[in-house]
């Protein structure tokens, strides 16, 4: 197929954001003309308009002010109910861990195991400073249980609120009013949970006791010393469980304030409300905002009192300042009109050079930004790998050792999640260019059918998927997994963009750009363009497409990893990433993936090998080097485990100290090996990293077979052109077994052909 070329392409690479904080903003263009005349309309205007001048900047400051504090309010309660739905969730879960400690158990069986149940809950609820109390009750109300004492002392709550609301289903009841808590032995507020029998029949109740004053101190320091705001947390009934400044008097239930009253009573998830408020004794603008699902509200409320003291201060200033003799005035006037035209030259060349300098500088701070995040996610994707590397080989350690009995599901799930580890490192290495590249040549036109079913799958029912790719198509060289990633990411992406359904379509064609088209790549390329019906993008949303971590989806839901995927694998393979997006217009992302020179050879099938006896392998002499502990313990364990006999070293100079005590002399030249295999990680502490050792080795004894392993995109490209085996990371314990029987085998071929 003849390709085709555009006269100039539609789709541009995104360019970097404007810096919003140079020092040098643009400024709104000057008529200076204007000016003039407004130089001499203000002599006019300095005895006319002072009084109007100073009424409307005081009503505007008044405003403005009143609208900080109403902002400064919003801000602060925003941030206590973040601290108390954490607070909330967090005792909700000790409860759920409780239940879970006694599912099963009746009262007597509780009262049987309770020196236990005490130590445990001890435990729970010991480590928190807001939980005052962790206890048990039964279904008549007794004390079964406590952190705090064991054994129990005689206590009742039969009769109180919390325990006869949740015991008939009163969802207020489950965060209980202010009391003194007979068990925890000061004034706390509870929150509980009811127990049930295996027949779903109330069996008594679990409850945290929590210390108000803990809410108290937050509040204190949260507003700081001499603040103008109070806050409080209360019940959806007005009930007050902790108040910020504590005054005398503080009452139980809120009685004095029908608009707040009212707007808990009609059950508000958040509000701005202006009231007198007796507990403070001064009118407040009041913020308050539900705490998540709980019958509970936090508030905030400025004093205006504070917020006309200081109106006052500044309007007194702005009326002195009006007196201020105007003698200046006409100076001021006559030396403006002369530098008026000066200005208006040097204003030209200033905003051209401003231009310029933001210009600069906007790219050099996108630049450093880019590369400082690109360091620290490759630090912590290689972090994160060896924690991976532990969790997998321990894994394979259990179910080696026949421990997985009775726990298959549990390690599915432990494996199921070292995958999504896996794909999220390899997401974040891929990000910050240090994922390593498995380039290979491939036919895109025949290789898309067969990931057909795994698009549907990630586009969902309510989206049809249409391929158009024709023939002719030239092959590609490219990473085939990191590929199939791209495509899966943007197919979640047009899902979430069609939420009604629609039609996502892959269309791939050939593309030559020259230099003359005014487009950044040169050369032949494939291009796969990506096109959905969704909803499409703003502007300002299109201009961020591409930075890493930015997203717009909801907490939980999105990593802002999956466009910077698309585009860092597109910019590694030698080729370029552009999107085209409008709103309602739907969304184009279009992959420029260079021609690969050689077509792909067709794979042959395998020959079939002659049958051979059963052959019992012999175990490895392996050199295991790796600096981390707690990898090195799991994978000597596990290499133990296949039959191999293991040597460990921390670090590069360590293994050569023991290399060079085993092949002192003449050993070297003997046939007989004091090691059959070395296997050392690259990411090295030290002079010396593994490709160093890997080369020291190969030069003591070319024989021995090295296996060096790495995450790093720049450690493996020279780790493979030093005649080594290679293992990028995270790679499967299944692999490694697959390599250490090759190796098995060519030794004992190397010694039945020796013998």
């Amino acid at each position: 197929m003849t390709p085709e070329r555009p006269a100039q392409p539609a789709v541009r690479p995104p360019e970097p954001a404007r810096d919003e904080e140079s020092p040098f903003p643009a400024a709104p263009e000057h008529d200076f003309a204007v000016r003039r005349r407004t130089l001499i309309t203000l002599l006019v205007a300095a005895i006319v308009l002072p009084c109007l001048y100073v009424a409307t900047m005081a009503i505007n400051d008044l405003h403005a002010r009143e609208a900080e504090a109403a902002d400064a309010t919003q801000r602060t309660v925003r941030v206590a109910e973040e601290h108390a739905l954490k607070v909330f969730d967090m005792n909700e879960a000790l409860d759920a861990r409780v239940v879970d400690l006694v599912q099963g158990l009746d009262d007597d069986g509780i009262r049987t195991e309770e020196p236990q149940i005490h130590d445990k809950l001890k435990a729970i609820g010991g480590g928190y400073p807001q939980v005052a109390a962790v206890s048990i009750f039964g279904r008549d109300g007794q004390l079964l249980a406590s952190s705090r004492f064991s054994p129990p002392p005689q206590i009742s709550i039969a009769q109180r609120d919390d325990f006869t609301g949740i015991r008939d289903g009163k969802v207020i009841e489950h965060v209980s009013r202010v009391m003194f808590g007979q068990v925890s032995d000061e004034v706390v507020f509870n929150m509980g949970v009811a127990r049930r029998d295996a027949d779903g029949t109330f069996a008594g109740i679990v409850s945290v006791a929590l210390r108000p004053g803990y809410f108290t101190g937050f509040y204190r320091d949260l507003l700081g010393p001499d603040s103008p705001m109070t806050m409080g947390l209360v019940r959806s009934d007005g009930a007050v469980l902790a108040h910020h400044p504590l005054g005398r008097g503080i009452p139980e239930v809120i009685t004095d304030n029908p608009a707040f009253t009212e707007a808990l009573a009609a059950g508000r998830d958040a509000g701005l409300i202006r009231v007198h408020s007796q507990l403070v004794g001064d009118n407040l603008i009041l913020a308050y905002r539900r705490v998540g699902g709980y019958p509970v509200y936090v508030s905030c409320g400025y004093r205006t009192s504070a917020i006309r003291a200081g109106w006052y201060r500044h309007l007194s200033l702005l009326i002195l300042s009006m007196f201020t003799p105007s003698v200046a005035l006409w100076c001021v006037i006559w030396l403006s009109l002369r530098r008026l035209a000066a200005e208006e030259e040097a204003w030209e060349r200033w905003q051209a050079e401003a231009s310029m300098r933001r210009s600069i500088e906007s790219a050099y701070r996108q630049s450093r930004k880019m590369e400082a995040l690109g360091n620290l996610v490759g630090s912590v994707a290689h972090d994160f790998n060896n924690l991976l590397m532990i969790v997998s080989a321990n894994v394979q350690i259990v179910r080696r050792r026949g421990g997985a009995t009775g726990f298959d599901r549990e390690l599915s799930a432990v494996e199921r999640a070292l995958k999504s580890g896996q794909s999220l490192t390899r997401q974040l290495l891929g990000v910050a260019r240090k994922q390593p590249l498995r380039n290979e040549t491939i036919h895109v036109a025949r290789w898309l059918p067969a990931c057909r079913e795994l698009l549907r799958a990630s586009l969902g029912a309510r989206v049809s998927l249409v391929i158009d790719a024709g023939d002719g198509i030239w092959p590609i060289l490219v990473d085939v997994a990191e590929l199939e990633l791209a495509l899966i990411n943007l197919a979640v992406n047009a899902r979430d963009a069609m939420p009604n359904g629609g039609r996502f379509t892959v269309r791939v064609r050939n593309i030559t750009f020259r230099p003359g088209d005014g487009f950044p790549l040169d050369g032949d390329f494939v291009q796969l363009s990506l096109e959905d019906t969704g909803i499409g993008m703003p502007p300002d949303v299109l201009a961020r497409a591409f930075e890493p971590l930015f997203t717009t989806k909801p907490k939980g839901t999105g990593t802002g990893l999956g466009l910077p995927q698309v585009f860092a694998f597109c910019e590694r393979s030698g080729g370029l990433a552009a999107i085209d997006s409008a709103i309602g217009a739907g969304t184009s992302v279009h992959l420029y993936l260079p021609r690969a020179q050689i077509a792909p050879t067709a794979e042959r099938p395998a020959e079939p090998g002659r049958p051979t006896r059963a052959q019992v392998l012999p175990g490895l002499r392996v050199l295991l080097v790796e600096d981390n502990d707690e990898v090195a313990a799991g994978t000597e364990a596990l290499l133990q485990m296949m039959g191999h006999h293991v040597t460990c070293a921390n670090d590069a100079a360590s293994a050569l100290h023991l290399l060079g005590e085993r092949y002192s002399g003449d050993a070297r030249h003997d046939a007989i090996l004091p090691f059959d295999l070395v296997i050392s990680d690259i990411h090295m502490p030290g002079n010396m990293n593994g490709i160093d050792l890997a080369e020291a080795v190969r030069n003591i004894d070319p024989r021995l077979p090295v296996i060096l392993v790495t995450g790093y995109a720049e450690q493996l490209d020279r780790a493979r052109h030093a005649d080594v085996r290679v293992l990028s990371k995270p790679f499967d314990i299944a692999l490694l077994e697959k390599m250490l029987e090759t190796i098995q085998r060519e030794l004992t071929a190397h010694s039945d052909a020796a013998g």
